[in-house]
């Protein structure tokens, strides 16, 4: 009789530890997107790749994205506002905030609740004596229920700029320009050789 209450009191034991729930640790999206600043730096020597670049412009263009939803589904006149906006103005080459009008003015006009980047193409153009990095990518917008709104073709204008740390080359990405009109061609209609 000993043995058994023993047994059972040892099964009670074990039950009650493997019971007990593990409480989840990891952070959330709105802590990643609220500690987030724009400041990590990518090795130049693992940019050799148009994959790498498209994947970090991706990255990139999702952030700005996702700060920007953030901004808009709140207030606007608290003190998480002024910093999320700031984190924003931090993606951009200019500290403008005309940069980021235009952008604010469309997630307002559709009551966009949350953005996704999909298909995106990096693309290299020369002016003059300058390269110019371009990207032509879509987004879906989403409205508060999760319904899609619509489906939008975007170009954005970026530069990776160096930023040497202890004898690495290493780069840091910023927008110059967000949004822009697409590029005409160059060719005038009915005009050929």
């Amino acid at each position: 009789m000993k043995k058994k209450n023993n047994l059972m009191l040892i099964l009670f034991a074990l039950f009650f530890v493997f019971s007990c729930k593990k409480e989840n640790t990891e952070v959330s999206d709105l802590e990643k997107l609220r500690n987030n600043k724009n400041t990590i730096s990518y090795p130049v020597t693992k940019m050799d790749s148009a994959q790498a670049i498209n994947s970090i412009t991706k990255q990139k263009i999702q952030e700005l994205l996702d700060l920007s939803t953030l901004y808009t589904s709140g207030n606007r006149d608290t003190e998480i506002d002024s910093v999320i906006y700031a984190q924003m103005q931090s993606y951009f080459t200019e500290n403008d905030s005309n940069k980021l009008k235009p952008i604010l003015k469309q997630l307002d006009s559709f009551k966009v609740k949350t953005a996704k980047v999909g298909n995106i193409l990096v693309k290299k153009e020369i002016k003059g004596n300058d390269t110019l990095d371009f990207a032509k990518f879509d987004v879906e917008y989403f409205d508060y229920n999760d319904k899609l709104i619509g489906k939008f073709e975007k170009n954005a204008q970026y530069m990776l700029k160096l930023s040497p740390v202890k004898f690495k080359k290493e780069f840091k990405f910023y927008f110059v320009d967000f949004d822009l009109a697409p590029s005409k061609d160059s060719t005038a209609v009915g005009v050929t050789k």
